[in-house]
């Protein structure tokens, strides 16, 4: 094939976010941690990359796409990793949330088939493949055993309906924002900020929390959740990816500014 002598060399910010799918402000983020310079910053400003950076982005998206987190994708790209031995792990991670994923396939599909032939629903088929304890080590780390005892108890005292009613309810918010993301909608709009206020309406009373028992969440937990859902791919995967979670952060970020204003 004739190369293409017509091809830029090199693309500004906004059309590297476009092409890639992933926001200007990620980029800055990633040149601000050290993680992806431009090739080169213009006079107007702007951040242009080449055809270096743009390899070097790839891997970076990639390395992303597959979990792992800032830190480790640097640790990679500087040589201090083994990119093999991580892929690996990852890989064994992924084995493991397909064979969880499978099961949810398998639970529901069971429980359509019973409503069908309108036979008794058991509780414990229902929510085979629900692991709510997925998250205990980090919620240990961050807020004690005892909240986690206290979210845990909760969980299991709760009736089946209930349980299926909050994870609907779960499931339906991370569908809206990710609709609301890829529709581009101002994380300012009047529909960003009604899903920023569910996701506060959602953490109200919420045992072992620092909401428990207050009117809602303090402002640094509910910033820090924000924070959280862009930093850890395993919950930027339920707001449509890494440009979902950012624009979940940016509302929530507006939502605060004016809920405790």
């Amino acid at each position: 094939m004739a190369h293409d002598s017509t091809a830029p060399t090199e693309r500004s910010i906004n059309d590297v976010a476009r092409i890639t799918g992933t926001t200007s402000r990620t980029l800055r983020h990633y040149d601000n941690i050290g993680l992806l310079s431009p090739s080169r910053i213009g006079t107007n400003g702007y951040r242009y990359y080449n055809a270096d950076a743009l390899a070097r982005l790839q891997r970076i998206l990639l390395l992303r796409e597959l979990g792992l987190g800032l830190a480790a994708i640097a640790e990679a790209l500087a040589g201090h990793r083994d990119d093999l031995k991580a892929l690996s792990d990852h890989v064994r991670l992924l084995e493991s949330e397909k064979q969880r994923i499978d099961r949810l396939i398998a639970s529901v599909t069971s429980t359509i088939h019973k409503i069908e032939k309108g036979e008794p629903l058991m509780a414990e088929e229902m929510f085979d493949g629900f692991d709510h304890t997925a998250h205990k080590d980090e919620v240990e780390q961050r807020w004690g055993s005892d909240s986690y005892a206290a979210s845990d108890s909760w969980w299991k005292a709760m009736s089946a309906a209930d349980r299926a009613t909050f994870v609907a309810a779960q499931k339906q918010l991370a569908a809206d924002w990710a609709t609301a993301a890829e529709r581009g909608d101002d994380p300012e709009s009047d529909d960003a900020q009604a899903l920023a206020q569910r996701q506060f309406d959602g953490l109200v009373g919420i045992p072992g929390t620092p909401s428990e028992g207050k009117a809602g969440p303090p402002r640094e937990y509910y910033l820090g959740l924000a924070d959280l859902y862009v930093a850890d791919p395993r919950f930027a995967r339920n707001y449509g990816g890494q440009a979902g979670a950012e624009f979940v952060r940016a509302a929530m970020v507006v939502f605060a500014a004016t809920h405790w204003s």
